[in-house]
């Protein structure tokens, strides 16, 4: 990796966690649609863009070939309809906890995400773990916890939003295909469902769709092009930086979020709800720096001075 690749590494991957984080704001302007019809909005508008990106960016055959194997792959075809179908509840709970004023749960599911990742990796996938990413976890657990004692119930959102992604990602391993094209395998799986939806709602005059106002159906269909830009870029980011730093790039989003939560829509943020963030940074710290090379390094010698 040389340096102008990582610089533009960091913008594109950046931009797309700098847009994920301000999402809120654009499903807030929508707070007047269910959330289902939000959602069956999302996923078709989501295909019919990622359409256009295949047919300008001359990938359709690349497409269709791809659709071909996975019709001879059924491990990567079971793969993919698990994968769209963990990413479209993740993407349901995260617009209704939005519009039903629960986005610093949105955003504590979004910073306990990679420590959810580290458990499915260590269960599923026997992945070896250090010391420092355990004691990660415990520190997020109690976080966990001192949130549940405050509220008096399971943080389900968090929960739901973190294991779903966790999941879907665990479930990407196995589905090896170009971003682009990877994206609308994903939105073709569920398109057909919320077109379905989207038809009953037509037929049975409960739809928002070209009922409410022009601002709302632009805003329904601009939904495809906020979902699919993102994972674009985000895919294209990843490939060209460091995962240690792609790490710490992913908080952004979250962060965002519960600034937005906090300061922008006046959600309570308690004291004991900061001290449960606060185990969960702390988490997140030990675990963003026992990546590192910096870190790992000391350990190292740490490690090989005892030994001497």
């Amino acid at each position: 990796m040389n340096h102008n690749d990582i610089k533009t590494g960091v913008i594109q991957a950046g931009f797309s966690y700098l847009i994920w984080g301000l999402l809120p704001i654009y499903w807030k302007l929508l707070e007047n649609v269910n959330a289902d019809e939000i959602l069956a909005n999302r996923v078709f508008w989501s295909f019919i863009f990622m359409i256009i990106v295949l047919l300008l960016t001359k990938k359709w055959e690349l497409f269709t070939a791809t659709i071909k194997g996975f019709a001879k792959n059924k491990k990567q075809m079971f793969a993919l309809i698990i994968a769209s179908l963990l990413i479209s509840v993740n993407w349901y709970i995260y617009i209704w906890a939005v519009n039903n004023n629960h986005m610093i749960d949105a955003s504590l599911g979004y910073y306990i995400n990679p420590l959810v990742s580290i458990l499915l990796g260590i269960i599923i996938l026997k992945e070896k773990s250090t010391v420092y990413q355990y004691i990660s976890f415990v520190l997020a657990a109690i976080g966990v916890l001192i949130i549940s004692l405050s509220y008096g119930q399971f943080p389900w959102i968090a929960i739901v939003l973190a294991v779903s992604f966790g999941l879907y990602g665990l479930a990407k391993k196995l589905i090896n295909v170009d971003s682009g094209v990877g994206l609308t395998l994903e939105t073709l799986v569920v398109a057909p469902i919320g077109l379905i939806y989207m038809g009953w709602l037509f037929v049975n005059e409960s739809n928002a769709l070209f009922q409410l106002s022009t601002g709302t159906d632009l805003l329904l269909i601009g939904a495809g092009a906020a979902t699919a830009l993102p994972l674009l870029y985000f895919a294209k980011g990843a490939q060209k930086i460091p995962l240690s730093l792609l790490g710490f790039l992913q908080y952004i989003a979250p962060t965002l979020t519960l600034i937005l939560g906090v300061f922008v829509y006046d959600e309570h943020f308690s004291k004991l709800q900061l001290l449960s963030f606060m185990f969960i940074w702390s988490a997140l710290t030990l675990y963003s720096l026992s990546k590192t090379k910096l870190f790992t390094g000391r350990v190292v010698r740490n490690q090989a001075e005892k030994l001497n």
